[in-house]
């Protein structure tokens, strides 16, 4: 069985019922589907920016609602974590010097250490980083 590892990008449009993304994944098993640990930072760093930046009363509440909605769909996920392994893999393709954020570094080591396909469509960067598998969700 393969398992989906969506990056943050994926899992913004899933949260935001992008309907074609919605769809593939209600047709993945749960156990099929996973989001890192890394993603799960880029969206809390965020949230915790809006709180920070939040200029009225109405923009505060957003903001807090958009970070709990955040913490308990990572609650319900398969968070794939930076592990050693993860590390071990990210450290390797630092020293090839792959041109791509150290976000999305990152996010390739954990799927590559898992040995996942990768569901992105940031295919530019990605494609840069090898034997990593992709797939885009958002095209049917």
């Amino acid at each position: 069985m393969s398992l989906y590892v969506l990056d943050t990008d994926h899992v913004t449009l899933f949260q935001r019922a992008h309907p074609v993304v919605v769809q593939r994944v209600a047709v993945v098993e749960p156990e099929a589907l996973a989001v890192t640990v890394v993603t799960a930072e880029e969206q809390l760093r965020g949230w915790l920016k809006a709180i920070r930046r939040a200029s009225s009363g109405a923009k505060l509440v957003w903001a807090y609602t958009g970070l709990r909605a955040v913490l308990g769909y990572f609650n319900s996920v398969h968070l794939l974590d930076f592990d050693e392994m993860a590390y071990t893999r990210y450290e390797k393709l630092r020293r090839q010097k792959i041109r791509i954020g150290t976000q999305d570094l990152r996010i390739a080591a954990i799927v590559l250490s898992v040995e996942g396909i990768l569901v992105t469509r940031n295919q530019r960067d990605f494609e840069r980083v090898p034997d990593l598998v992709l797939q885009d969700w958002t095209v049917p």
